[in-house]
């Protein structure tokens, strides 16, 4: 479990450099980013054939995924303001 959020965190913080903006959140969104990101490149690597069922997204999809949701998120709130 430790080794998962430390991967998130690491994948989130490449996510949100990627993205340069003003994001909200700290240390524990920025895991959060990363470990959402990663399931949901193992939900459509899984569904693209990509992965296996029992099988991880790499940290490249995670990264990916991601960027992904950083952006979906950035576009809700902009559409809020």
């Amino acid at each position: 479990m430790l080794w998962t959020l430390f991967i998130g965190l690491i994948v989130g913080f490449i996510a949100k450099l990627l993205t340069p903006g003003n994001d909200p959140g700290g240390c524990i969104a920025t895991i959060l980013l990363g470990v959402a990101g990663s399931f949901i490149a193992s939900i459509i690597g899984q569904a693209m054939g990509l992965y296996q069922p029992d099988q991880p997204a790499g940290f490249l999809m995670s990264v990916v995924g991601a960027v992904v949701l950083l952006l979906i998120f950035r576009f809700f709130r902009g559409r809020r303001r």
